[in-house]
Parts: C-alpha cells; structure tokens; sequence
C-alpha cells in the first residue's frame, strides 16, 4: 500500500535539501535524506512525511515519484512539472540545485522536524555512504538477494517494513516500543484497507 503522495512537499523537501547543502546537491545523496526524513517521520508520527512509493534498488531505498522531479523526467505531469520547475532545476543527470525560497507552508511543523533531522544526523555524509547506510535497514536488505540476482532492478517496499528495528549500532531513526510499532502498523493497515474499499 501507499501513502498519499504530495508533490509539493516532494518538491519543497528536494528543495530544502539542495538549500541547506549551498544550493546544488547531488540527486542521490538528495534521495537517501529524503528516505531518512520519511522513516524517522513515519516512525514517529505514524505516517511519512511525502507519502511516495519506495523501491528497493542497487543504492538503496527509492523514493520514485521525488527521484522523477529531481531528474525532471517525462513521467511528470504538467502541473507537477510546472510546480518543481519553480523551485529546482537540474544542472547535470546527478545534480540539481534550488532557484527559489522553500515554500514553507506545504510543511506541516512535524515535516519540519524529519527534514532538519535528517539533514543534521546525515547532511555530512556522501552519497556512496548514505547508500551504504541504507543497506543496513530490513526494508532493504530482504530485497538484496532479489537484486543480487540481476534478474530485477527494483522492488516495491512496504512501509511497515520502516518500523523494524536496524542493527545495533545503526541509526533507528526515533526508537520505537513494540506497543508503538504495533499502533503505527495498525493505522498503515486501516490506511491499506480503506484504500481497497474504494477501489
């Protein structure tokens, strides 16, 4: 199942990102902050803060619908292309870099919250070792020997796979109590089952 995905809060958080890294930063550093803000959200607030289908790929977790705005792909619609060209512009296939202000109001204050933590936890690492990092979370290594084989580039992850605990030693992004895992897992599974009625 998935969240509600905002393309404004996708496009701001890119935006937020590229701001507090100068003004450019890379796309795949960009999207594995974008991850850790979501799991550190999602695990405290119970629900992501842009709402985006994760893929599992080779560099980790994958934000898909926020990877197409930072790349400007064709897949975007009209208004969602419209909007981001107002805020980020890609100066490379790996980079983008901000053009305007952060749109503030599209954040709620918990949104804020995920996006300064997970730039002040993570922001001084490189892309290759945030990738590296996201190798470490359940929601992605249970994909890896399906990406190990080749035969698939991507698989679809399941958000209550954010609630597991990593390792010892790694991040988890707000510590959770079983009760608390079991609530948040609830509410992703109303969210799922309501989907499916209007389906």
């Amino acid at each position: 199942m998935s969240f509600q995905f905002s393309h404004r809060k996708a496009t701001q958080t890119l935006n937020f990102l590229a701001r507090q890294a100068g003004g450019t930063i890379h796309k795949l550093k960009a999207l594995k902050l974008v991850y850790f803000a979501d799991r550190y959200h999602l695990r405290r607030f119970g629900r992501p803060v842009i709402g985006d289908e994760y893929l599992a790929m080779q560099y980790g977790p994958v934000p898909s619908n926020t990877k197409d705005i930072a790349e400007m792909s064709g897949f975007l619609g009209a208004e969602e292309s419209q909007y981001a060209k107002e805020f980020i512009r890609p100066i490379s296939n790996y980079s983008y870099r901000s053009v305007a202000a952060v749109e503030e109001a599209v954040f709620s204050q918990s949104d804020r919250e995920a996006m300064t933590w997970a730039w002040a936890r993570f922001g001084r690492f490189g892309r290759f070792e945030l990738a590296e990092l996201t190798h470490r979370y359940r929601e992605w290594t249970r994909h890896a020997p399906a990406l190990q084989t080749k035969l698939v580039s991507r698989v679809p992850m399941n958000y209550r796979d954010f609630l597991e605990a990593p390792p010892r030693g790694c991040e988890p992004c707000h510590s959770l109590t079983k009760a608390e895992r079991e609530a948040i897992a609830d509410g992703i599974d109303d969210m799922a089952a309501f989907e499916r009625s209007w389906r």
